[in-house]
């Protein structure tokens, strides 16, 4: 009796699946959220300008500066009303894309902004990565 006892206490646990082992097969890129800081006017440009890095996903979002008007004129800056672009884009395009946009800061009129990247920990299922990072090959 004492020996049911015992089993029925143990907890099972599930059993470890083995990856499949791909040989030469590269990993594929890491992808990361690049966040877009720019004059709720220039949303659109910024937009349009950030399809060419293979960006499936963005969202732009309405948001405000919080500098008082002195700050803003020693800065250069015109604009409280600000856009918050949410872009998920592959970690191989990332560094063309933040040198990308700092030209575009310096030379589109009113057009500054800040733009920085955070890592992705996770995409659950394939079909998900696959549309996030414009990765089509395989596709059936």
């Amino acid at each position: 009796m004492a020996n049911e006892t015992e089993k029925s206490r143990r907890v099972s646990r599930p059993r470890r699946v083995p990856r499949p082992q791909t040989s030469n097969e590269p990993m594929p890129p890491k992808l990361k959220i690049l966040i877009t800081v720019v004059n709720r006017n220039k949303a659109e440009v910024y937009l349009a300008l950030l399809q060419s890095f293979e960006i499936n996903m963005q969202l732009a979002m309405a948001a405000e500066g919080t500098a008082d008007t002195t700050m803003l004129n020693y800065l250069g800056l015109t604009d409280r009303d600000k856009a918050v672009i949410f872009s998920v884009i592959r970690e191989d395009k990332e560094e063309a894309a933040l040198r990308y946009l700092d030209e575009k800061f310096r030379t589109i009129k009113n057009g500054k902004g800040i733009a920085f990247t955070v890592p992705m920990t996770g995409v659950i299922g394939v079909a998900i990565y696959q549309f996030l990072s414009n990765h089509t090959e395989g596709r059936g």
